[in-house]
């Protein structure tokens, strides 16, 4: 992994090890309550650090990397289960491991939505509040199809694109913030843990894991994910959205308004998926304020 400017990401590394020769990395500052922060694909535990900044003097703040990803080990095939299931186990090793018995506040975004979620329904009684950022916990909303870019990755050509290239963290990088073009430094933090086609299995193995259908993998795991949902109609949410996502779009957020009708929302017209870079000192200030308050 390529180094990161220090003063983007100065938290120290801490290591669980989950099994022999397979570390996770997380970061874990602060204390006080705790607030759990799972990012999604391509992202990292990067992309938590300035509300990380913010809420470290108040609150203990844990943001872990997926195997894969980050400053996490980056095992091959053979020596890792790939999917959604051993991601959601991979959360549960790190929370029992740290003795999070709660309460806590959960925020996640991307893919991290439904690992988070996945995690959460099993253990209702640990979750205090709700920050969901332009994600998922629910197969795809009706009207909305898998946007070309995805299917792109599940061919040959897509696969050299995104270990070959790394396109995929690059591309959404690039398409990830519409308010505020991302900074060369920034975006080298995004691209840093993926600097060889070995490094970027993960990115690719994220996306081709998504379940479309019925028999694929994963796709009972969010039918019954999205089926537990309602446990969480009490618990105080924070719904952020940046509108001009191409994959985590309207579609979404309207179903989670839907499920969850008493949510606060802020709904961000000119932003994209990256919403925490992209309208930055907004969306911290407005997500630390509902932790503290909550």
């Amino acid at each position: 992994m390529k180094a990161v400017a220090h003063n983007l990401y100065p938290f120290e590394p801490h290591f669980l090890q989950l099994r022999a020769a397979l570390r996770m990395h997380y970061v874990d500052e602060g204390q006080g309550p705790v607030v759990l922060m799972v990012h999604g694909n391509p992202s990292w535990s990067f992309y938590y650090r300035n509300l990380i900044k913010a809420l470290s003097g108040t609150h203990r703040c844990i943001a872990p990397d997926h195997i894969g990803m980050g400053k996490s080990d980056k095992p091959s095939d053979a020596n890792y289960a790939y999917t959604l299931a051993q991601r959601v186990d991979d959360l549960q090793t790190l929370v029992d491991s740290l003795q999070l018995t709660g309460p806590l506040t959960l925020v996640v975004h991307d893919w991290g939505g439904m690992i988070g979620m996945a995690w959460a329904v099993r253990h209702p009684e640990r979750v205090k509040n709700l920050v969901i950022l332009n994600t998922a916990a629910f197969g795809l909303p009706a009207g909305k199809r898998l946007p070309w870019q995805l299917k792109l990755t599940r061919t040959p050509l897509g696969v050299v694109l995104v270990r070959g290239f790394n396109a995929f963290a690059r591309g959404a990088a690039q398409i990830g913030c519409s308010r505020t073009p991302m900074p060369a430094d920034v975006l080298q933090g995004y691209l840093a843990p993926y600097d060889s086609w070995a490094n970027r299995i993960a990115t690719l193995r994220f996306v081709q894991d998504i379940p479309l259908q019925e028999g694929a993998a994963g796709f009972e795991l969010v039918q019954e994910t999205a089926a537990q949902l309602h446990l969480f109609s009490q618990t105080p949410m924070l719904i952020v959205w940046g509108e001009r996502d191409v994959v985590f779009d309207h579609h979404f957020r309207r179903e989670w308004q839907r499920r969850f009708p008493a949510a606060q929302v802020e709904s961000l017209a000119d932003a994209g998926h990256y919403v925490l870079e992209d309208a930055a000192e907004q969306v911290t200030a407005r997500i630390a304020a509902f932790v503290r308050n909550g």
